[in-house]
C-alpha cells in the first residue's frame, strides 16, 4: 500500500511544538521543563485510566490507527481510484466483466479487491452493494472506537496533571522547614499541569480529531468504490460510472473528471 506523509499533521505538530520550545527558550531553557515524576504521573495515569475504562486490545488497538492521522493512502485517493475504475470498466466492456480477473493481483487496497472479486465471482449488484456497506458500517465503529479513546486520554491528562500539582502541593507543604526542598517540589506541582495541558490539547484531542475527520474522509471514499463497483456489475457506461463516482467527490477532483472528458 503506497502512502504519503498527511503534511498537514506534520506542520501542526511542529509549529505546535516548535514555538512552545521557543518560548521555554526564551525564558531560561528547556531543560527547567524536564520532570521525569511529572512525565510518569501524567502519562503513567493516562495510560493507566484509559486502561481501566477500556479493554486493553481496544486501547492497544487504537494505537494502531495513529498512523491513519499521519499518513494518506494513495492507492485510494480520488482521482487515482476513479482512473482504475474507469479503465477496468473499459476493459470489462471490451473485453467481458471476466477479463477483470487478472488484474485482482496487482489491486493492493482489500476493500477495492474484494468489490471486484464479488463482481467477477457473479454475485447480484445488489448484494454487493449490501456486502460492502456493512463493511463499511463496521470500519465506521473501530474508527470511532480509536477516536473515543484518544479522546478520553485528552480528557484524563489534565486531570492527572491536576493530580501532579496536588502531590507537589502536598510535598511542599510537608517540608515548609527545609527550604532546599521547596523549590522541586514546586517543580512537580506545576510541571504536571504543564504536561497534563500540553498532551490534551496538542497531542490526544487534535489526533482524535484527526481521526474522526479522517473516518469520514475514508467512508466517503468506500461509498464512492461502492458505487464504481456497483456500476461494473451492472455494466454501465463509463462515463456514467465516473459521474457517479464523482458526486462523492469535491473540489479539484471534481475538476480532474472534467479534463479527462
Amino acid at each position: 500500500m503506497k502512502t504519503r506523509f498527511d503534511l498537514a499533521t506534520i506542520i501542526g505538530f511542529l509549529s505546535a511544538f516548535g514555538l512552545i520550545a521557543i518560548a521555554m527558550g526564551f525564558g531560561g531553557g528547556i531543560g527547567i521543563f524536564f520532570d521525569l515524576p511529572s512525565i510518569l504521573i501524567v502519562l503513567g495515569g493516562t495510560v493507566g485510566a484509559t486502561m481501566i475504562n477500556y479493554p486493553s486490545k481496544d486501547v492497544i488497538a487504537s494505537f494502531s490507527t495513529l498512523k491513519h492521522a499521519f499518513f494518506i493512502k494513495k492507492d485510494t485517493e480520488p482521482r487515482v481510484v476513479i482512473t482504475n475504475f474507469i479503465a477496468l470498466s473499459v476493459k470489462a466492456r471490451r473485453e467481458g466483466i471476466l477479463s477483470i480477473d487478472s488484474d485482482l493481483r496487482t489491486v493492493s487496497d482489500l476493500f477495492i479487491k474484494k468489490g471486484l472479486q464479488l463482481t467477477v465471482d457473479g454475485f447480484e449488484p445488489h448484494s454487493i452493494r449490501n456486502i460492502m456497506n456493512s463493511e463499511i458500517s463496521s470500519i465506521r465503529e473501530r474508527h470511532q472506537g480509536g477516536s473515543e479513546i484518544f479522546t478520553a486520554m485528552g480528557t484524563y491528562a489534565p486531570a492527572l496533571g491536576m493530580i501532579g500539582t496536588l502531590i507537589g502541593l502536598v510535598q511542599m507543604l510537608k517540608s515548609m522547614n527545609n527550604p532546599e526542598s521547596i523549590g522541586p517540589a514546586m517543580a512537580v506541582a506545576l510541571i504536571t499541569t504543564f504536561y497534563g495541558a500540553v498532551l490534551s490539547n496538542l497531542v490526544f484531542l487534535p489526533v482524535a480529531g484527526k481521526l474522526r475527520t479522517k473516518s469520514k474522509e475514508e467512508a466517503r471514499t468506500k461509498e464512492m468504490i461502492v458505487e464504481g463497483v456497483v456500476s461494473l456489475a451492472n455494466g454501465e457506461n463509463p462515463r456514467i460510472m465516473e459521474q457517479k463516482m464523482l458526486s462523492f467527490v469535491s473540489g479539484k477532483d471534481r475538476t480532474f473528471g472534467k479534463k479527462n472528458k
